[in-house]
């Protein structure tokens, strides 16, 4: 049996744990897009706190896009994963790394756009 029912029963539950956080002044709700904001959302109704998204992409391995060597995120935010990179021998290359980043950052540009300013 799966512990939740879908994302938004997810936040749900997790809001649940955090009611001593409901009503203050100190805290928002920052998502992870896609999958989580419905999550979020959940938790920002249930604390009555204002919900943010910060932009995140996984930078996958060129060769299993599905394993993660990395994160860019908004803001020029680059987090690589040392261990993968060595593991791999994908660092006696840099070019295949700024390649995979290069691919990416567009994304976070166009997501960004797509934002409020000033939020």
């Amino acid at each position: 049996m799966r512990p939740f029912h879908d994302r938004a029963d997810a936040g749900r539950q997790l809001a649940d744990r955090l009611t001593r956080y409901r009503d203050r002044s100190d805290v928002i709700v920052l998502a992870l897009p896609r999958g989580g904001v419905p999550v979020g959302a959940e938790i920002a109704v249930k604390l009555r706190s204002p919900l943010d998204v910060f932009l995140v992409r996984k930078l996958g391995v060129p060769s299993h896009p599905e394993l993660a060597m990395g994160a860019i995120a908004e803001g020029g935010v680059k987090v690589l994963s040392q261990s993968v990179i060595r593991d791999l021998d994908i660092s006696r290359d840099g070019r295949r790394i700024a390649f995979a980043i290069g691919a990416i950052r567009p994304e976070i540009w166009a997501m960004e756009n797509c934002l409020p300013s000033g939020r």
